[in-house]
């Protein structure tokens, strides 16, 4: 039986890149030695290095003025490590309050800056995106959350300011297409739609570096990474690898805009299968919703247990919503095939006709 992972992360990988590492884990690159253990100094890697960081400016349309880092710790290091590389203690940031891991990055960045929260949705349990105002003169940049797992938004357009855009991309990441030139930075996990957990990317405009008065930590500060392509310690070398192999498969796939045009496929089905369905709803604004988590409750809160049992029965995996939520989440990443979501559709409609 086929196996759907709606697991929102670590989440689905295409199959031919989960082959190829199996193949590489008991021999890399024909060298004898598996990648778990190959030195990140050997040329081999080197070169999946440079690999990596070519297809990220690729895919992502990113000139000569970025830099392009791999990097450990997760998104979440990067809730500090941004505002403690950009913004001086008398300075102040602009930042949106759209969930739960938005909340966290304005929590850490508080420490090292004042930070304006100019716009929230967490009076209406997050379920839309809210509307950004003009922005008062003086903020270095103004952060947003482009995505939002756990409640199921999405910035369907990115607003035009007068300050760089920072991002977390975490969770659509390569999922989209987008101007580049609007963000001086973009942060993202790789284990929603670039590669397994383990690896971050970053995306950083050269222009914004080297501002801040502090003393950094030679860790946590990004020059010392992009003087040292992402070799200042030993990198997460089987996470950059896979990573490297999935954004080659989203390339051979026809890129981002392929991407963008199955993934928009696959969440309206499932939605118009929510909003049909007499079981079912979607708490989310109907403009707002995320194109990678589609968020949704049954009327008869009871019923979820019974209906998840179905689900798993057929294989159909990491369904259930985030705990703080409860509920249903189907994570749909670029690896997902339309098939799956067909799948959660049609035993929707069945649950349906039992329960009817």
């Amino acid at each position: 039986m086929k196996i759907h992972n709606f697991y929102a992360g670590p989440a689905i990988l295409p199959k031919e890149v989960i082959e190829e590492t199996s193949k590489e884990i008991l021999n890399f690159a024909g060298s004898g030695l598996s990648i778990m253990e190959i030195s990140h100094r050997s040329k081999e890697f080197i070169k999946v290095m440079e690999e990596a960081v070519s297809l990220v400016r690729e895919l992502l349309g990113a000139g000569d003025d970025y830099e392009v880092l791999f990097l450990s710790g997760g998104a979440s290091s990067q809730f500090f490590m941004v505002p403690m590389n950009l913004l001086n203690e008398d300075e102040k940031a602009a930042y949106t309050d759209t969930g739960t891991w938005a909340s966290k990055a304005i929590k850490e960045a508080k420490l090292f800056g004042n930070i304006d929260v100019v716009t929230s949705s967490k009076a209406d349990n997050y379920t839309h995106i809210p509307k950004i105002p003009a922005l008062e003169d003086g903020y270095i940049y103004l952060h947003l959350t482009s995505n939002n797992t756990i409640y199921g938004t999405q910035y369907k357009q990115f607003p035009d300011v007068q300050v760089p855009l920072v991002a977390d991309m975490s969770s659509d990441i390569f999922s989209r297409q987008f101007d580049i030139n609007k963000f001086g930075v973009i942060y993202a996990g790789a284990q929603k739609n670039m590669g397994p957990a383990g690896t971050t990317l970053v995306v950083i405009r050269k222009d914004l570096l080297g501002r801040v008065k502090r003393q950094i930590p030679s860790m946590l500060k990004y020059e010392n990474h992009i003087e040292n392509g992402s070799m200042y310690n030993t990198p997460p070398v089987l996470p950059v690898f896979v990573s490297m192999l999935t954004m080659r498969w989203i390339k051979k796939s026809g890129g981002v805009a392929a991407m963008e045009k199955k993934n928009i496929q696959k969440s309206h089905l499932l939605y118009q299968e929510i909003e049909r369905n007499s079981m079912f709803y979607s708490p989310v604004n109907q403009e707002d919703r995320s194109d990678m988590n589609v968020c949704f409750l049954l009327h008869d809160r009871n019923l979820e247990k019974e209906f998840l049992e179905n689900c798993k029965k057929e294989g159909l995996v990491g369904l259930e919503g985030h705990r703080s939520v409860g509920g249903f989440r189907a994570s749909i990443y670029n690896a997902m095939d339309i098939d799956s979501v067909e799948k959660l559709v049609g035993l929707m409609q069945e649950f349906e006709r039992l329960k009817s």
